[in-house]
């Protein structure tokens, strides 16, 4: 089947997808965006969220034929189109809450819904129950929660 979804504010097309195909795997494999990583396949561990139609979803559990007319929004999606970073991929360099990397896209976009959904700067229980889903093997988390903080209190201005 084809599969049109506009990703990144661009329209794509994805042919000879097959039914069970996920939409990760045509991100990554079809359409050439890798930031979403390919991690567990069962929705457990957030690093393929992605946004779809504006709402963080673990894109390995979304049939590829799901997002057909429908607008995808990763990681890569998130800098401008000038290619500067969006103020919460900056946070995570600036604080260092990226390792190995593997978990950092799935984090990043997840923070960043919360940091657009909130105003002012979330508290530490709010951050990590909206984090909860995105497990992270490397850093324990406490560079996590500082890039969060930091990110919202700039979007606040703070």
């Amino acid at each position: 089947m084809r599969v049109n979804v506009t990703v990144n504010g661009a329209p794509m097309v994805a042919d000879d997808v097959w039914p069970g195909e996920s939409l990760l795997y045509v991100l990554r494999e079809r359409l050439g965006l890798p930031g979403a990583k390919n991690a567990c396949e069962q929705g457990e561990c957030g690093s393929c969220t992605v946004y779809l139609d504006g709402v963080p979803v673990c894109a390995c559990l979304v049939a590829a034929g799901q997002a057909e007319g429908r607008e995808v929004r990763t990681v890569e999606g998130l800098a401008s189109a000038g290619g500067d970073l969006d103020p919460v991929q900056e946070a995570f360099v600036e604080c260092g809450a990226v390792q190995c990397g593997f978990c950092t896209p799935g984090l990043i976009v997840q923070a960043h819904s919360l940091i657009e959904s909130h105003d002012g700067v979330p508290a530490d229980a709010e951050i990590r129950e909206h984090l909860a889903g995105n497990l992270c093997r490397c850093t324990g988390y406490e560079k996590i929660l500082d890039a969060v903080r930091l990110a919202a209190r700039r979007k606040a201005g703070l």
